[in-house]
Order: C-alpha cells, then sequence, then structure tokens
C-alpha cells in the first residue's frame, strides 16, 4: 500500500508500505517501509493496536496510532520512534481494515494464544539464556 510520509502540515511524501502477518506470531503485525536507501526499515505493530487505532487513539511510547482528524475514515496516522525523532504517517485505513479481516480469517481475534508454539518458544527462550 501507499503511504504518506507527512512532513508538515502542507507536504507529503509517498512512501511504499508493506503489512505481513504469520499465523505462528499471531499478535503482532510486520509493516516494512521502502524508502530511498537500500535498506528498507522494519517496525513490529501489534495487531490489536491496529485495530484499536481505527476507532480512537491507542499506543503510547515509540507507536502511537489514531485516525486522521478531519479525514472522516479514510486515514489513519501512525506515529513510529521517540518525540525527538519521530515518523508520522498517513495510510489508508480501509487497507488496513481490509488487512486485518484478512489475518482474523485467519486466526480470529482471542484465538491468538492456541496458534503458538509453546514448547518451541521455551526451547528459544531457554537457547538464548
Amino acid at each position: 500500500m501507499t503511504a504518506q510520509l507527512v512532513v508538515t502540515r502542507d507536504y507529503s511524501q509517498p512512501l511504499c508500505m508493506r503489512l505481513r502477518y504469520e499465523p505462528a506470531d499471531p499478535y503482532v503485525v510486520r509493516a516494512t517501509f521502502f524508502t530511498h536507501s537500500d535498506d528498507p526499515v522494519e517496525w513490529v505493530l501489534g495487531r490489536d493496536l491496529l485495530a484499536d487505532g481505527l476507532n480512537g487513539s491507542a499506543g503510547s511510547g515509540d507507536i502511537r496510532i489514531w485516525p486522521a482528524v478531519g479525514r472522516g475514515d479514510e486515514a489513519m496516522h501512525i506515529a513510529l520512534g521517540s518525540p525527538a525523532d519521530a515518523a508520522l504517517l498517513e495510510v489508508p485505513a480501509q487497507d488496513i481494515r481490509t488487512f486485518l479481516e484478512h489475518t482474523e480469517a485467519l486466526v480470529p481475534r482471542g484465538t491468538e494464544s492456541g496458534h503458538i508454539d509453546w514448547n518451541l518458544e521455551l526451547t528459544n527462550m531457554f537457547a538464548e539464556s
């Protein structure tokens, strides 16, 4: 999808954004942003956070999401980073809604924990310590 990197109130720059969902990691959505540099930038967002941000302000700290004021239900804002060094994105709300509907067809909300391989998670946790 195409997102807008909001530079100023009157100027934004188009940015390609790809969302990826994996049922084996059911609580998160991976958002990859393709800039003019060689390396894309990836952020991990909570699936519930994206859904909550469609209807009102959600998140705190490094990730905040809210509907774009004055745009009806057409767009939403995603702020990534600290207040001192943040990127503000405006994304089409319908694209996010459609994406979330597809994820919920794979893993309905509230059933995420049943899709996690807990033995593998414990093995990985002990291997790291």
